[in-house]
């Protein structure tokens, strides 16, 4: 009976330590990624506005191509939203709406995860002229963990999991584009 007690005492002190650690730990996360793509930023912003056409280079839309999609509203402008639904653990279930879009500069997004967990994040892509024929695009992503689901910040770094999904999506859509 006294090494039970011992083993069970050893385990809350550790999820205690770990409840202790995750006061500490950041909340919040971003990840960024950009690419120089060979067309001018008109063309570039023209194409990227529109979320269907994230199915040609977003490599979360292609993982699935069984997933069932929705959509409301008009793509390509505030209040759109696009809806998915996949058997796939990798995609789940959420939607993407469109929240705000700076004419041929900036698109921001709100993502709500729900399958295979609840979530409410960020995401935006942004233009920028480099020269006349060549733009640069940023994607980028942030979010926020709650206490004490924050402690899986210190074990999964979310810049490296994100960013090659993101960057992979950027190297795609460049591919894309300049074949234009």
């Amino acid at each position: 009976m006294n090494i039970i007690k011992k083993i069970v005492l050893g385990l809350l002190a550790i999820i205690a330590l770990a409840l202790i650690v995750a006061l500490f730990v950041p909340k919040n996360y971003a990840v960024e990624r950009e690419i120089t793509i060979n067309q001018p930023k008109d063309s570039v912003f023209n194409y990227i506005k529109y979320v269907k056409n994230q199915d040609d280079f977003s490599v979360w839309n292609r993982k699935d191509p069984k997933m069932i999609k929705t959509f409301s509203g008009t793509d390509g402008t505030i209040g759109f939203v696009y809806s998915w639904n996949s058997l796939d653990k990798n995609v789940g279930v959420g939607e993407q709406e469109i929240k705000k879009v700076i004419e041929g500069e900036r698109i921001d997004f709100e993502l709500r995860f729900k399958v295979p967990f609840e979530s409410t994040d960020n995401a935006y892509i942004i233009t920028e002229a480099i020269s006349a024929n060549q733009t640069k695009v940023k994607w980028g992503f942030n979010g926020k963990m709650s206490y004490p689901m924050n402690l899986m910040l210190v074990i999964i770094n979310m810049d490296e999991m994100l960013g090659k999904d993101l960057q992979d999506g950027l190297d795609t859509l460049k591919v894309i584009l300049e074949k234009k």
